[in-house]
């Protein structure tokens, strides 16, 4: 091969390896972008709450913070709420893999109390033993302006996950707490359900607007 055919391979070679070098930085930055806008890439660190609000009804300067209580109803029969329910109060965090599958990284629990007709009244502690599933819905938009004494106003979202628990009298089951914040799409619970061995507390009590109770929030962040 002579110089000149030689010079003007090596320049097509090292052209072809620039465009492909290029190729490659560009999918580097646009996968970043779409991450960065998105914010979904790798683990999710949640914390939840059963919360209290005060004052009611929300407004701008309303205080969020631990501690607050809720409540779901048993079922008779389909379609036919009974007064037998349960009440929970409780906190926890847990971490969310990127695959979308379950995790025994949790923490937390609380207090529980069954009462009404038909189902034994009882009382005691649970704790969480494991995420079953996460499902983030929207970060939350600013208003109300709340005062937020659990986590970062910025980091409270909606969602709902659901969790394995563990009673103190021995029986397991499940606990599904839905946040339907400021901002929310539509179709998320506000409040909490439950099992408790083979009983279902799958009807949750709705927040209404100048009664404590029955409200959650997640807080957020990688």
């Amino acid at each position: 091969m002579d110089s000149v055919k030689k010079n003007r391979f090596l320049a097509r070679a090292a052209k072809h390896l620039l465009l492909v070098l290029l190729a490659g930085i560009v999918v580097v930055c646009l996968t970043s972008l779409v991450v960065r806008a998105g914010g979904r890439a790798g683990a999710d660190h949640v914390r939840w709450d059963i919360i209290s609000v005060n004052p009611l009804p929300p407004v701008n300067g309303s205080v969020i913070s631990a501690g607050g209580q809720s409540t779901a109803f048993a079922y008779h029969t389909p379609g036919n709420p009974s007064a037998a329910k349960i009440t929970l109060t409780g906190f926890g965090t847990f971490v969310a893999p990127a695959s979308g599958k379950g995790s025994s990284a949790v923490t937390g629990g609380g207090t529980w109390e069954t009462s009404g007709d038909g189902l034994p009244a009882a009382s005691g502690t649970y704790r969480v033993t494991r995420l079953v599933d996460w499902q983030f819905g929207t970060f939350q938009s600013g208003g109300p302006a709340f005062i937020d004494e659990i986590g970062d106003l910025d980091d409270r979202a909606n969602g709902n996950a659901v969790l394995l628990i563990e009673y103190d009298d021995g029986s397991e089951g499940m606990l599904g707490i839905g946040c339907h914040g400021p901002g929310a799409p539509n179709g998320i619970l506000e409040g909490v359900i439950a099992s408790k061995g083979y009983i279902t507390y799958w009807n949750g009590e709705l927040p209404v607007g100048n009664v404590d109770a029955n409200r959650t929030v997640f807080h957020v962040r990688k």
